[in-house]
């Protein structure tokens, strides 16, 4: 007797998936939507396709209470990031933003560790003219969050010039051709209206659904990891011969920060060597690597859906073979390189082409003023006089880049008058931090980053003073949630947000971002966590190896011992 079997059930699609397909190329009902006056908020299909657009609705969460108690809707407004390929900008678009912050805004700069700007607290009705102005700044907000390629980060470096240069060109044309070719964005906030008729619309390397999850790419100058390019889809790591021009790139593919508390299926990832290739080969290899994505990535869950899932499913040799299938060429081997750390170097820097740059330290990249602190004010005057670049770090701090000799007095001045120079007179534990947004803004926090972060390094500086550790820089991270936006996976010391108050503490990355941190104590009250900290500090001051980094002190005492696996993140296995 024959027997039948029922054929396999294939997984839904994720409603965002069908969401992207009818959204007439991520048009949608945005233009109707924002011109609802009756609310200060947007539909949340009309959300997620708002991100493509660089937009994030939000609410200010410590309100939410009390406006509930007066019968009030949440106090509705929206985040606009900027996109800003390799961090480089000019001062008039800086003074532009800088404007647009006050008048539309919430009167402060937010710069991302991806080396992009975000505005916070744009109301409805200031979303529209503050897209526009950016656009007249020759800067967008296009692609800077969604189901796309993002801002392409690029190390800053304040040394290597003309390096510099050529890997920034490089980053641009990588973004320039990862960017969607809908005319959607130019319809919905330049032009003010849809556009029918004319040509069918296509997206040559993205489709109507464009891509599962976001994707990002960045480039780094060895020995500088300070993209942390471990972290991310795509990575390129520039490759300089010995009269030093630049050659190619070793490519990297598959690291991610995201995961989900207590979900095992979950994991950040260190993203894998793939090859090594040309110059002229690197955008085609960004192409190439997108489009495997698009075709293999899970559109059915989308916590499965970034590519280093794809990867740890296939295998590396799989993704490699369908890369190399699409480019027509096969990647060379891995060129040597040397990674020393994922930090910046603040203060004056002298550069091989004769002019010099100030990297100043801004605590977790807010830009505003302060009673005892002009900050914003002071950055104003700079660039109304600065005739270089200013360019954004992957550690949220401004380099004022490109200073010549005659202008250096002057801005030195300026750096005097509104204390600009004094910041980098802070603790190397202060300038070895970094925060994301979280509360009050982020519907994902479970806890406080950006506010408490401060206070907590505070905190610690006196741990650090009474063990003798003054001078040692031990890279701090915290988050409000677990996607890891501040990349506290890469920290020695990160703190992942769990609930109000209280933080999953991760101990053990590399002090160059080639190894991830593991899991040591979950669910720490604030208040428990520098006494936590105390006695490995204490031990690591009195036997550490010389030149021994926090880190790797951490991982050769057992402190904790990284594997590798889910459960290194999930849960307390070394105490």
């Amino acid at each position: 007797m024959s027997t039948t079997q029922d054929p396999p059930v294939t997984p839904a699609l994720h409603k965002n998936e069908i969401l992207k397909a009818e959204s007439n190329f991520l048009r949608g009902t945005i233009l109707h939507d924002l011109a609802d006056a009756s609310t200060g908020s947007i539909p949340e299909e009309t959300n997620q396709l708002m991100k493509f657009h660089g937009v994030y609705a939000q609410d200010d969460r410590d309100l939410r209470s009390q406006r509930r108690k007066e019968g009030k809707e949440k106090a509705f407004s929206f985040m606009a990031r900027v996109r800003v390929p390799g961090g480089v900008c000019t001062p008039a678009q800086w003074l532009t933003l800088d404007g647009l912050a006050d008048t539309h805004g919430n009167g402060t700069l937010k710069i991302t560790n991806r080396q992009a700007f975000q505005f916070h607290g744009i109301i409805k009705s200031k979303l529209k003219p503050t897209i526009k102005a950016i656009n007249q700044a020759l800067l967008n907000t296009i692609a800077a969050c969604g189901d796309v390629n993002r801002n392409v980060m690029c190390n800053p470096n304040p040394e290597q010039s003309a390096v510099h240069a050529a890997v920034q060109k490089m980053a641009q044309a990588v973004s320039d051709h990862l960017l969607p070719r809908s005319r959607a964005y130019h319809e919905l906030f330049i032009a003010d209206e849809l556009v029918g008729g004319g040509e069918p619309e296509v997206e040559p390397i993205y489709g109507k659904t464009y891509l599962p999850r976001k994707f990002k790419v960045v480039f780094a100058i060895p020995p500088s990891n300070d993209v942390d390019i471990y972290a991310h889809d795509l990575g390129y790591i520039a490759v300089v011969d010995s009269a030093g021009q630049l050659v190619g790139f070793n490519v990297t593919v598959g690291g991610g920060m995201g995961m989900s508390h207590g979900q095992l299926e979950t994991y950040p990832r260190l993203a894998n060597e793939l090859g090594f290739c040309r110059v002229d080969q690197a955008v085609a290899v960004a192409e190439a690597v997108v489009t495997t994505q698009r075709d293999f990535g899970d559109r059915h869950d989308r916590k499965h859906a970034r590519l280093k899932y794809t990867i740890a499913d296939r295998g590396l040799a799989w993704f490699r073979g369908e890369v190399e299938r699409r480019l027509g060429f096969t990647f060379e081997s891995i060129r040597p390189y040397t990674f020393t750390h994922t930090g910046d170097r603040y203060g004056w820097t002298d550069a091989e082409n004769g002019t010099s740059h100030f990297t100043l330290f801004i605590e977790n990249g807010r830009v505003k003023d302060t009673a005892d602190y002009p900050m914003k004010t002071g950055l104003r005057e700079i660039a109304k006089i600065h005739q270089g670049e200013l360019r954004l770090t992957p550690n949220q701090h401004l380099m004022i880049a490109g200073v010549t000799p005659a202008a250096r007095p002057q801005i030195e001045a300026l750096l005097r008058q509104y204390r600009l120079d004094t910041a980098n007179g802070s603790s190397t534990l202060r300038l070895a931090s970094m925060a994301c947004v979280a509360l009050p803004t982020c519907s994902l926090a479970l806890a406080e980053s950006e506010r408490y972060l401060p206070a907590f390094v505070t905190e610690l500086e006196s741990v650090v003073e009474s063990v003798g550790l003054r001078n040692d820089a031990i890279v701090i991270r915290m988050t409000g949630c677990p996607n890891g936006c501040g990349r506290p996976y890469l920290a020695e010391i990160g703190m992942v947000g769990k609930a109000p108050g209280k933080y999953n503490v991760y101990l053990g990355a590399s002090f160059n971002g080639n190894r991830l941190a593991t899991l040591y104590k979950p669910s720490v009250l604030s208040a428990d966590l520098a006494p936590l900290l105390r006695p490995l500090l204490q031990d690591y001051a009195e036997h550490r190896q010389a030149g021994e980094r926090f880190g790797d002190f951490v991982v050769r005492t057992g402190v904790v011992k990284p594997t590798g696996t889910p459960q290194d993140f999930h849960e307390l296995k070394h105490v």
